[in-house]
């Protein structure tokens, strides 16, 4: 179950990056990719996963060490656990960044390469993200 549930993550999220990437001047892209509810699939996956050990799991996250996390994630269902809350933040700062970007006009020949960068190493997406906002502001009105 567990590797179902592990390769459910993705296939669940990927629809949504490709409104974002390949389709992101859709009329239905925007309306979808407004709802934060997106991510509520995938974090499901990610609550099916913790909840069956969730003492260990809470132990490992509230006074965590190097050593503690190491184990937590040193198995199958601790490592599809780690995959879904991955999946699930990327989705949502990636969800972030495209609403942002289409605010900002932000050309979408730029924002496509940003997002996909934001799937594959989410926090190097958002920093690359981070650093083309610093330069666009908010249009008003």
């Amino acid at each position: 179950m567990t590797g179902i549930l592990f390769d459910l993550t993705f296939l669940l999220a990927a629809p949504f990056w490709a409104l974002m990437i390949l389709l992101p001047k859709w009329s239905w892209t925007t309306r979808i990719v407004r709802s934060p509810l997106i991510v509520l699939p995938i974090v499901a996956i990610y609550a099916a996963l913790i909840v069956p050990d969730f003492a260990n799991v809470w132990a490992s996250v509230s006074n965590p060490t190097l050593d503690g996390v190491a184990e937590l994630l040193g198995s199958p269902a601790g490592a599809a656990a780690g995959w879904a809350h991955m999946i699930a933040f990327d989705l949502f700062v990636g969800r972030w960044s495209f609403l942002d970007s289409r605010e900002r006009g932000i050309p979408v020949l730029l924002m496509a390469p940003i997002l996909f960068l934001t799937i594959m190493l989410g926090p190097l997406g958002l920093a690359a993200y981070l650093a083309v906002r610093s330069r666009r502001p908010e249009r008003l009105g």
